[in-house]
């Protein structure tokens, strides 16, 4: 067997409280000055209407400014900022934060720890969701002679264990008919110690969540193996508050969603401000949050706690329990409605997710241009001073670089995809038509 297992040990190791100097949780009830603690992910910038976008709009503490006037109390806020969601359920189940965001799969992982240490946790809310899973990507070294996910048989693979993108490889694994246990070498790593083991060469292919796909692809340092997206299931990222904290903060809990659905109004309305303030604070391109969070971008942000991911939520938990992460877990006791249900009412509902179309953003401008066609983009962008162009797989609908898409010419149409297997599966299935893959440059040509 090659898979390097997380012993239960290792578990309890990744999960342990950490020691910091933070304020920690609320005060009591009654102090004059109550400090509440935010746990955020910066670069996963999926849950930014809960974390790097909120903090940058002070929403939350202009709620809580409101609320200590009526009170005669000083709110201040602890953003607390980490890579992945496992340290954040560490510190939930210390009481040392109050509110959380992370994927699906950490979720899991955040109800099971809350309740075998007494610290029982609740999902509240969404940031954002794909509903097909095309948040998590698998990639590989932009000159890798690896073609498929099959190619990954016997393979090293870095990802975060644990996490949406680890469920994401162990599913689509299993359907390429690859045991995930010891069909490959699996190296449990944070997204930045792979992607460096990726560009090293000591890792094969890396499987991770958002932005680290798009940025290593941006930046010319990967390219995708393999489109989430074509496992159609549903995965998202929400924001998950300590149950105590919830009952002795109630009104502050609400100033937090309240927070969030603004934070959603403005990303939802001005994406290009939005990402462009996202990357300001996280370091990351603009061009790269944009492909994630714009107009049409692979993230629909929505605080709802839709049926299909509370579904999708429930249909991770094998997947966990397989990998020995977490035994049985209630997602239905896990899920609280309430919070948001009290904060939204009244309001109307966000629109659904809809089919990505191409869009190009030309420099110097605060609005992108859409599309019907990759064909009318191409032929848009042609001469253009182009900062970003995007279009979409034409069988998942992920977004994707327009220059770092595979294309597939068949008669006057143009077909962007992912990736190579998705284009050569495409060609294959249309042999009749004259379907063949063409270069980004091919492409632009016959758009002309």
């Amino acid at each position: 067997m090659r898979t390097k297992a997380l012993a239960p040990a290792a578990l309890a190791l990744l999960l342990a409280p950490l020691a910091t100097a933070c304020s920690g949780s609320a005060g009591a009830a009654g102090s004059s000055t109550v400090t509440v603690t935010v746990g955020y992910q910066s670069k996963t910038i999926n849950t930014v209407t809960a974390g790097t976008l909120l903090r940058s709009l002070g929403y939350f503490e202009e709620e809580l400014a409101a609320r200590g006037q009526k009170e005669g109390v000083t709110y201040k806020v602890d953003w607390q900022d980490y890579a992945t969601g496992a340290p954040i359920t560490a510190q939930m189940t210390a009481g040392k934060i109050d509110i959380g965001s992370m994927g699906d799969f950490p979720l899991l992982i955040n109800a099971m720890r809350g309740k075998e240490l007494k610290q029982p946790t609740h999902l509240v809310s969404v940031t954002g969701y794909n509903l097909r899973g095309g948040l998590n990507t698998v990639v590989t070294a932009p000159d890798s002679k690896l073609e498929s996910l099959a190619d990954l048989r016997g393979k090293k693979v870095s990802t975060s264990v644990g996490s949406a993108a680890d469920g994401t490889l162990v599913r689509a694994l299993q359907r390429a008919g690859i045991d995930p246990s010891g069909g490959i070498e699996k190296l449990n790593q944070q997204p930045s110690v792979g992607a460096s083991a990726l560009q090293a060469g000591s890792v094969d292919a890396l499987s991770q969540f958002v932005a680290w796909p798009g940025q290593l692809a941006y930046e010319g340092r990967a390219k995708a193996l393999y489109d989430g997206a074509e496992l159609n299931l549903p995965t998202f990222h929400g924001v998950t508050v300590r149950e105590k904290f919830a009952k002795e903060r109630p009104g502050v809990l609400d100033d937090f969603l309240r927070a969030q659905r603004k934070a959603t109004d403005h990303l939802r309305t001005e994406p290009v401000a939005a990402a462009e303030s996202v990357a300001k604070e996280t370091g990351l391109p603009a061009e790269v949050v944009y492909l994630y969070n714009g107009a049409n971008g692979i993230a629909t942000f929505d605080p709802a706690l839709r049926p299909e991911l509370i579904d999708a939520l429930k249909q991770d938990v094998p997947v966990l329990k397989d990998a020995k992460l977490v035994g049985d877990v209630d997602v239905d006791a896990f899920v609280d409605p309430e919070p948001l249900a009290r904060v939204a009412a009244g309001s109307a509902q966000y629109p659904a997710a809809v089919a990505a179309r191409p869009e190009l953003w030309l420099k110097g401008e605060a609005r992108t241009r859409s599309f019907d066609s990759p064909r009318e983009l191409l032929k848009a962008a042609r001469g253009a001073d182009v900062r970003s162009a995007y279009v979409p797989d034409a069988v998942t609908g992920t977004l994707w670089f327009a220059d770092r898409a595979v294309w597939v010419a068949e008669g006057p149409e143009l077909r962007a995809f992912v990736t190579p297997a998705g284009a050569k599966a495409y060609v294959a299935a249309h042999q009749g038509s004259g379907a063949r893959v063409v270069s980004f440059a091919e492409a632009g040509a016959l758009a002309a």
